[in-house]
């Protein structure tokens, strides 16, 4: 796929996160048990990235690695303290509904206990999506708004528009947790526009993901893993 980067330079910031939507909507329509099911997705976004995105790991450099750490974490305090402090704020017909979904975990019960099944889930969302969601939400997207020539656009500048436009589409990726998927949103696009930095925006992404597996582990609060 690196010849195919080359000709059509889309592939490496889209093809990753379309390959990841592409196995969330078939996953009920795969004939695969537990851990096979978490093995092919793993495994299937490990070759994607590495195929299509291998050649931009060279951009992954972290220059802001204490500031990203922490904001990391502040996100992930963000994005469960609603919860935590409003009983059933969840529950309210603005967040389920027939447009944002219902909330659901995406790992059955009985597999929770399977250590493999937990572990792929984890690395998942610690090492893998932060890479292609970044790549695609704030590496491409907003570039792509403020010029359809997109690479003559820096990465880390916006518009108004694709600062807000970028953040909109990022919150309605997070159906019933759409208001801190919002916010998270608008966090990351501020800390990219600030850093230009695609590690550090990975970095900041991987944090938060990592830190709300650890809450999910220890509290069981599966939910979180959508």
């Amino acid at each position: 796929m690196s010849s195919l980067a080359v000709r059509y330079p889309i592939v490496p910031w889209v093809a990753p996160f379309a390959v990841f939507m592409a196995l969330l909507a078939a996953a009920p329509y795969l004939p695969l048990v537990q851990p096979w099911e978490s093995i092919v997705r793993v495994s299937a976004l490990v070759v994607v990235l590495w195929l299509a995105s291998g050649s931009l790991i060279r951009t992954f450099r972290v220059s802001h690695l204490v500031g990203s750490v922490a904001l990391g974490v502040a996100v992930c305090a963000m994005w469960v303290a609603p919860d935590l402090l409003i009983p059933g704020w969840r529950s309210h017909a603005i967040f389920q509904n027939s447009i944002t979904g219902k909330i659901t975990n995406s790992i059955a019960p009985a597999d929770l206990a399977n250590p493999l099944v937990v572990t792929l889930r984890i690395i998942r969302a610690t090492l893998l999506v932060p890479v292609l969601e970044e790549l695609f939400w704030r590496g491409w997207l907003p570039r792509w708004i403020v010029n359809p020539d997109w690479q003559k656009v820096e990465l880390g500048r916006y518009t108004t528009m694709a600062f807000v436009a970028s953040a909109l589409l990022f919150a309605a990726e997070h159906g019933p947790y759409w208001e801190v998927g919002l916010a998270c949103g608008l966090i990351y696009n501020w800390w990219f526009w600030k850093t230009k930095s695609l590690g550090d925006i990975v970095l900041v992404h991987a944090v938060t993901n990592g830190a709300l597996s650890a809450f999910v582990f220890v509290t069981g609060k599966y939910e979180y893993w959508m």
